[in-house]
This record gives C-alpha cells, sequence and structure tokens, in this order.
C-alpha cells in the first residue's frame, strides 16, 4: 500500500468513527471531524497534483534527452570519414559498393537487391550478386575473416515474421552466409555474422533514399584474423 492509499485508509476510518461517535459528540465536534476530513481530502488532492507535476517533469526530461540523443547520432554518423571507393566493374554494375573504411576493406550489398522487404529469403538478384562477391574475395582477400553483418532502417517491424529488426538483420546476414558457403566455396571458418539492425546506419535518415542506404548487408574484410 502507498502513501496516498494509507492515508486514505486512514481518513476513512476517522470519518466511520466520527460518524459512530456522532450521536454523543456535540455538533461542534461534529463539524471539527467534518472538517478535519475536508482538510485530509485537501492535502491529498494537494500531493496528487505534486506528484502528476513531477511526473510531467520526468517525462518531459526523458523527450529532451532523447531528441538530444538522436541529434547526437545523426552528427556522429555525419563526422565519420567517407570510405575510400575502389573500383571493381563486376560490382558497380551491380549497385555494390566496394571500399575501405577504418583500414577495411568493405563490400556493402543493397537490401534492395537481395532481399523482399521484411524477408531474409535470398532474391535470385541477390543469389547473382554474392556470387560476383565471392569472387571477388576470393581474388582479393583469400586469407580475410569475413565479417557478414546484417543492417536495417529504423522503420519498426509491422509484417514480418521477425519481431525487431535486428533478428531480421541476423538472418538476412545469415542467409548470406549460407549462400556463400554451400554455393561459393567460401570457407565457413572464415566468416563472422553480426546483425545491427538499426543502430548502424550509414547515412542519417530522413528521406526514404536514406532509409534504402541503410537496408543492406556489409561483409567487412578482416586482414589479421577474427
Amino acid at each position: 500500500m502507498n502513501k496516498i492509499e494509507t492515508r486514505r485508509a486512514r481518513m476513512g476510518l476517522g470519518v466511520l468513527l466520527g460518524m459512530m461517535a456522532v450521536g454523543c459528540t456535540s455538533p461542534e465536534a461534529y463539524r471539527q471531524t467534518i472538517a478535519d476530513r475536508d482538510g485530509q481530502i485537501r492535502l491529498l488532492r494537494e500531493e496528487r497534483a505534486s506528484l502528476k507535476r513531477e511526473r510531467e517533469g520526468y517525462l518531459g526530461r526523458i523527450d529532451a534527452l532523447g531528441v538530444q540523443l538522436t541529434e547526437a547520432n545523426a552528427r556522429v554518423v555525419q563526422a565519420e570519414p567517407p570510405a575510400r571507393v575502389v573500383t571493381d566493374p563486376r560490382l558497380a554494375e551491380l549497385g555494390i559498393a566496394y571500399g575501405v573504411r577504418d583500414g577495411m576493406a568493405v563490400i556493402s550489398i543493397p537490401s534492395s537487391i537481395s532481399f523482399a522487404s521484411g524477408k531474409a529469403d535470398l532474391s535470385e538478384g541477390g543469389r547473382s550478386a554474392l556470387a560476383e562477391v565471392a569472387a571477388v574475395l576470393e581474388a582479393a582477400h583469400p586469407s580475410g575473416s569475413y565479417h557478414i553483418e546484417g543492417h536495417t532502417d529504423s522503420d519498426p517491424i509491422r509484417r514480418s515474421v521477425f519481431e525487431t529488426n535486428r533478428s531480421l538483420s541476423i538472418a538476412r546476414a545469415m542467409a548470406v552466409l549460407a549462400h556463400l558457403v554451400e554455393h561459393c566455396g567460401i570457407a565457413d571458418e572464415q566468416c563472422v555474422v553480426v546483425g545491427h539492425g538499426q543502430y548502424a546506419p550509414l547515412v542519417a535518415e530522413g528521406t526514404t533514399k536514406a532509409k534504402a542506404q541503410n537496408r543492406r548487408v556489409e561483409i567487412v574484410v578482416h586482414a589479421g584474423g577474427r
């Protein structure tokens, strides 16, 4: 029982005792009992109003901090240096980005060419694209460790078997891993699977185009192993 409920119980008991005793008390004592009850009610109302104002203040602070966090994340994304582009005509023709970021080769496969919305089953175009990706990995980075990292946009999951964006990103990364290992000759022990969900955007979201850029599976090559 919280403090307000305790006070209400005590107030009710006091009123009941006052009513029971009204027959043997003077009108002045009865009026005093009623005045005491009214005073307690007024105090409870004031306390409730104070708690409501305090709660609204906390909620306002939470909203403000959320806005600050979103703005800070956007600034971080915008401040990151652009990846150096590595030219490969086979990947460029498919719309697959190939560059160097933080000293590591990164192949970025847009979800638009590999998965249907909310799905983790590779499309025919996705399977064809992975064949070209595997050829580049084997030619340029045969001894590297391949971190297959799934990414989504920030839109909440609505119509999908996946409950969260992170679970969708993991499932898509696993689908890419399975195809590379089973059909493209990539060694399973060279691969690591990561699901970022919406938490590692490539660009700050605000437009449909930006969200499409963030929906991707990246293969990050770690030259020194895992």
